[in-house]
């Protein structure tokens, strides 16, 4: 060996760090040139009486960064090419960029530039009546981050592929079972696709279902999501009113290839489906030979009378697919929802889930299975419900008490939300600006509808906020709607005196 490195078996620094940075120093200082070889490991570890796996594990680093190299029945080489030389390389010269040819979009992605499509974030504000989120603060979080560790420790099976794209088969039984006695929803577990949340459930509809040109009925007012979803795929909307009793299916027609309804909750309205109008909508889809999508994203929470059963398990034809997600009774960040398809459409949907993400998180399938199983779900719905019921009544009774017959209440006795009507002279926009500079967010419901609005009506979410919250809320819009009208009054005043005293001058 041609070359001197020292260790000090009494220093703090490993044995094996030693002779790395010994050989490191030899290397860059020139002592070892690029391409000499190093003695083997069994000799350098004689020469300095240490083990050989100690000098082993040396030359393991320098081969991992690149000083080293090593040649099959040669021995270990010092690199020609040290990767500290890559350090000194000359920087690339930036050249200016010339304009290439543009990218062309598919109908699809010339579909999804439309920013028309997509809502803007909302404004941050102090008391927020954001809808659709939950009560984070009494989610069982430390019930469910032990389910998931259970399965994280025992089973890393939840780490890998499966083979069925469908799902967890104990889950999907457990959901079949669970949707049998709280929905009245009449399937088998063979029938359920795990999906990546509602969204996903209803991209998948519609790439299977729809071509572009084919015409799909939405509610009017309607869910947003589902309306982006139908126009990217280039489906033509065909917009149905709804009153109390919620869809107007007289105004349906027959060149209708799908329908897309939430008859549990009508979103935004809160509007009940009627019985007549299930039996007459479920008719009218065998005859047409449309399929009906349900979207029963909320209906655990009906307050004062138990859950409406779905309109899937009326169905004798095979005209509804039914869509279920667990973002509204669990978490938003939970993407686990389903898909309760026709036996002829179970195997399409199988290979197109396939295709789309290959499966949804194993590790959160087998948590949310214990969660069922165990009885969790049903007993977190029941405090839920108990909560989201006082934060309702507390809503409406602070609406009558600060607006009294100003306003109309929509859809007070279920869900996450409640929809409002506002007899003001102010404009929508009017009353959202208003609302943010006292620190209130309200959302306006004219993006909901394909037609004109009516104006003055909003969505109000209260599932997140507390009744303090919620009181004072309310407090503060109305002062700021109250304001907004004095000003008005003032300002038609200031106007009729100018306008006197121009008439007196003149005389």
């Amino acid at each position: 060996m041609d070359f001197v490195i020292t260790i000090d078996s009494q220093a703090d620094i490993p044995l094996y760090r030693q002779v790395y940075e010994e050989l490191r120093k030899a290397i860059l200082s020139g002592r070892l040139a690029p391409g000499q070889k190093l003695p083997s490991t069994r000799y350098l570890a004689q020469s300095l009486s240490i083990s050989r796996a100690t000098v082993t594990q040396g030359y393991e680093q320098l081969l991992s960064e690149g000083y080293l190299e090593t040649t099959t029945g040669s021995g270990t080489f010092v690199c020609r090419r040290l990767p500290d030389d890559l350090l000194d390389t000359a920087p690339v010269e930036s050249k200016p960029q010339v304009a290439g040819s543009p990218i062309s979009l598919s109908a699809y992605g010339v579909s999804l530039t439309e920013r028309s499509l997509f809502r803007l974030p909302e404004p941050e504000a102090q008391i927020s009546f954001s809808y659709g989120r939950p009560a984070f603060d009494k989610l069982p979080l430390d019930l469910w981050r032990k389910l998931l560790s259970r399965h994280c420790h025992a089973n890393h099976d939840v780490l890998d592929y499966t083979n069925n794209s469908m799902g967890y088969q104990p889950l999907r039984e457990a959901i079949a079972a669970y949707l049998s006695r709280s929905r009245a929803v009449k399937c088998s577990a063979e029938q359920i696709i795990m999906i990546g949340g509602s969204q996903q459930g209803l991209d998948l509809i519609t790439r299977l279902l729809i071509n572009r040109g084919d015409w799909i009925a939405v509610e009017e007012p309607g869910y947003l999501g589902a309306r982006r979803t139908f126009l990217a795929q280039g489906a033509c909307l065909f917009p149905v009113s709804i009153d109390e009793s919620g869809l107007l299916v007289n105004n349906l027609t027959t060149n209708i290839k799908l329908i897309y309804v939430t008859p549990s909750h009508q979103f935004p309205t809160g509007a009940l489906l009627s019985l007549p109008r299930r039996l007459e909508l479920l008719a009218w889809a065998q005859k047409s030979g449309a399929m009906i999508i349900e979207d029963d994203y909320d209906s655990e929470y009906r307050y004062g009378e138990r859950p409406i059963p779905a309109l899937q398990g009326l169905d004798q034809g095979n005209s509804v697919i039914y869509v279920g997600t667990f973002s509204k009774v669990l978490f938003p960040a939970l993407r686990l929802g389903y898909l309760v398809l026709p036996h002829n459409l179970v195997d399409v949907f199988t290979r197109a889930k396939w295709l789309a993400d290959r499966q949804s998180s194993l590790l959160e399938q087998y948590a949310l299975t214990d969660f069922i199983n165990e009885g969790h779900l049903e007993r977190h719905i029941r405090r839920m419900r108990s909560l989201y019921d006082q934060r309702r009544q507390t809503l409406v009774q602070s609406l009558f008490s600060h607006f009294g017959d100003k306003v109309k209440i929509l859809g007070e006795n279920a869900g996450m939300h409640l929809m409002i009507k506002i007899h003001t002279t102010l404009s929508d926009e009017e009353i959202v600006q208003r609302a943010a500079q006292v620190g209130v967010g309200i959302n306006p419901a004219y993006p909901y509808y394909l037609k004109t609005s009516p104006g003055s009506e909003f969505v109000l979410g209260y599932a997140e906020l507390n009744e303090q919250q919620i009181q004072e809320g309310v407090h503060r819009l109305a002062q700021s709607c109250q304001r907004g009208k004095e000003s008005r009054s003032q300002t038609r005043q200031v106007c009729a005196e100018g306008t006197a005293t121009g008439k007196k001058m003149s005389e």
